[in-house]
């Protein structure tokens, strides 16, 4: 079945330094961008991280240093990819948790602007969770019945993650085939601000802490309590995209 859009989505995959989304950095992205027409567009770059890649990292998706040696930085290529981007729907494959948050870090570090707030996203790692808890490789089998050439290319894994979104659309019935339904359905969890989760919503809709030994509590209510809290934040390990959020909080209670 194929998607039915009303505008572009961008299907990616990243292959970085690591997993860690505040101090890892890409090595890989590989972008297909599908329109509504049914046209799809390719784009795969190669991207120096500026650190050094982990070896064991490295013997997982067979990109090392020397490879990268010549490669430009995230910085060098960031407007071409947002320009490549444009306004496309964004998917991926555990994209919610890992690709979308690491691409708006490089996006921050690179001094570029890319708006979330116009976009929807699709991880069809969720909604495989949800339907049948498995890996991507056990997707793309049992789905496609097809075994992964390449795998752990970014690439590779990208086109694989495409064919299972379609695949899934053509078993379950109860599946929408319509980007503001599978966007809703592939969040885990509840509502949250931000893209790794420390900021949930309540029923009230209220901003909570979603972590540590505040969880549950209102932002609100430990800012009031123990101001300290924000300075730890803004100068711990989270990622930009988290504390850009607990900044504007910041600022509207302290305001």
């Amino acid at each position: 079945m194929n998607l039915n859009l009303k505008k572009p989505i961008a299907f990616f995959d990243l292959e970085a330094t690591g997993l860690n989304i505040a101090k890892d950095r890409i090595v890989e992205i590989a972008i297909q961008k599908i329109y509504p027409s049914g046209k799809r567009e390719s784009y795969v770059k190669k991207i120096n991280p500026t650190i050094p890649i982990p070896i064991e990292t490295s013997e997982i998706h067979g990109i090392y240093d020397i490879d990268v040696i010549d490669a430009p930085t995230f910085k060098d290529v960031a407007e071409e990819i947002k320009e490549f981007i444009g306004n496309a729907d964004l998917a991926g494959y555990n994209s919610n948790r890992y690709d979308v948050p690491l691409l708006i870090e490089e996006f921050y570090r690179a001094g570029v602007d890319f708006a979330l707030s116009e976009r929807k996203t699709i991880d069809v790692q969720n909604i495989f969770y949800k339907m049948e808890q498995r890996t991507l490789s056990a997707a793309y089998k049992f789905y496609c019945e097809k075994e992964i050439e390449n795998a752990h290319t970014a690439e590779a894994d990208i086109n694989a993650t495409v064919e299972v979104l379609e695949a899934q659309l053509d078993r379950y019935d109860e599946l929408e085939n319509d980007i503001d339904f599978l966007s809703e359905f592939s969040t885990m969890g509840g509502k949250s601000l931000d893209f790794a989760q420390r900021i949930a919503l309540n029923d009230n809709d209220e901003p909570i802490i979603n972590f540590g030994k505040h969880k549950g509590k209102t932002v609100k209510e430990v800012f009031k309590k123990e101001p300290g809290y924000y300075s730890w934040i803004m100068n711990a390990d989270f990622s930009y995209d988290t504390k850009k959020h607990f900044e504007k909080l910041w600022k509207e209670y302290k305001g």
